[in-house]
């Protein structure tokens, strides 16, 4: 049964859904040799080339966990020497990271080909909780680890953002852990900003089910959706 295009990339190991939107709209993917639009309903039988490549779909479901270090980018560009692009050869199979976790920041980031639990963990609606732990420049007060649970709000450019209220607890006199429910760009550094806090060291420990543990920096593991 033909599907929506970019339903068929996220299931057969291309991206998440979303990702694949994106390709669609930069008019990087080609379905019968024509240019590829949301509309179009696919399957085996019909030729798809990404980026000038045939697309061979994915005929297994892989699942690794990354400990990302400070420095590495998750953005896919072949062309940055700091690209985590660069990592993911060394792999027999396409993986990519399900969403991002800034250059600045480290720990876990989790690697698949498996586009539908990507767009499950990405997708807001779903209310997937992420843990990260947060060391900052100033005395933690307890109005401002209040307020970053009950929810703040800031301003880039444009566009205004809100966080949804979160768990916040407070290690010491200068960290915490904070469980979110979203995934906004730099989400964390802009609400501790909003209480005149600078981050020094973010770290994500755990993304839906899957924790980061004791997986050393810089290291990768195999796991299972089940087993993590």
């Amino acid at each position: 049964m033909k599907i929506r295009l970019a339903k068929y990339l996220a299931e057969h190991g291309l991206c998440s859904r979303r990702a694949a939107s994106r390709l669609i709209d930069e008019g990087r993917v080609l379905v019968n040799d024509r240019p590829a639009n949301h509309i179009d309903h696919v399957d085996a039988e019909d030729s798809i080339q990404v980026d000038g490549q045939p697309f061979v779909a994915a005929t297994e479901k892989h699942y690794v966990l990354y400990h990302k270090p400070v420095g590495i980018d998750c953005n896919l560009n072949p062309e940055k020497a700091d690209s985590l692009y660069h990592l993911l050869q060394q792999f027999p199979m396409r993986l990519f990271p399900v969403g991002r976790l800034d250059k600045d920041s480290c720990g876990l980031v989790l690697l698949t080909n498996d586009g539908e639990l990507a767009q499950r963990l990405l997708h807001p609606d779903f209310f997937h909780e992420k843990t990260y732990q947060v060391t900052v420049d100033k005395t933690l007060t307890e109005q401002a680890l209040a307020q970053l649970a009950s929810g703040v709000s800031w301003t880039v450019g444009p566009h205004h953002y809100q966080s949804r209220p979160c768990q916040v607890t407070q290690c010491s006199e200068h960290s915490f852990d904070i469980v979110l429910t979203q995934g906004l760009n730099r989400q964390i550094r802009y609400m501790c900003r909003t209480q005149g806090l600078k981050v020094l060291q973010l770290k994500r420990v755990r993304l839906a089910q899957f924790q980061l543990g004791d997986l050393a920096e810089g290291c990768f593991q195999i796991t299972t959706p089940g087993a993590a």
